[in-house]
């Protein structure tokens, strides 16, 4: 499901295997007791970097496990919501810079644990940045917006993303302001992440001053992860 290695100060959570990560409640806790790890080893300068083996980084909710006989059920949605909404909780309270280094297609939930970190960066050679939502008749929560709208600044660029869900390369995401830089293979994404850790743990700042400060810029996202009025459901206990 998911591995955990620290390298100097730097954590690198890491989806194993070749298949398409879809966010499951299986896939969901292990990248939540992964961030419990994190938060229980750090040290007063960290930085976590989350990546993904195989030709997906993830392909967004598991729809497969959440319907039966090809309808999507209430019950298993609000399980999926829950878990999801609980992980972003955590990558904004983290106290320690976060790297996502996107190794392939992105696409729907996934864009949105992508975007819960503080840089994105991504592979060019292969894989979408892709809010499948609207070409799969799903709407999107308001939570998922709020943030969007905060990590995304130009309402052109959101458009793009929420309201034609257009299937972004890297040097489109990267044109957009959606993402922070595209490297020419997955190894080197993740080279790239390590070399910005690196420079981010170098300024030595106080990584619960640096979770503060990241909480009152996401205040309003934090704020919305209460309910989720796509599946009805609210806030569990984080």
């Amino acid at each position: 499901m998911c591995s955990l290695e620290k390298r100097g100060n730097i954590f690198i959570l890491t989806l194993t295997g070749p298949g398409e990560h879809r966010l499951n409640p299986t896939l969901l806790d292990a990248i939540s007791a992964a961030l419990s790890q994190v938060r229980a080893d750090s040290s007063t300068s960290s930085a976590l970097i989350t990546t993904a083996e195989g030709k997906f980084f993830s392909n967004g909710y598991d729809l497969a496990w959440a319907s039966t006989s090809g309808v999507l059920s209430l019950d298993r949605a609000k399980i999926m919501s829950s878990k999801l909404r609980s992980i972003v909780a955590d990558l904004i309270s983290l106290p320690m810079p976060t790297i996502a280094a996107i190794s392939g297609h992105c696409s729907a939930a996934a864009v949105i644990i992508a975007l819960s970190h503080d840089y994105v960066l991504v592979r060019n050679d292969r894989g979408f940045i892709y809010m499948s939502e609207l070409d799969i008749g799903l709407r999107i929560p308001e939570w998922f917006v709020s943030l969007i709208q905060i990590k995304v600044g130009s309402p052109r660029s959101q458009r793009e993303l929420m309201l034609r869900a257009a299937k972004l390369t890297a040097q489109d995401a990267v044109k957009w302001g959606i993402v922070d830089s595209a490297h020419v293979s997955a190894d080197e994404t993740v080279m790239a992440a390590l070399r910005l850790g690196e420079n981010l743990i170098g300024r030595k700042w106080d990584g619960h001053v640096y979770a503060e400060i990241r909480m009152r810029m996401l205040a309003n996202v934090l704020e919305k992860l209460g309910y989720d009025e796509t599946v009805g459901l609210t806030r569990p206990r984080l």
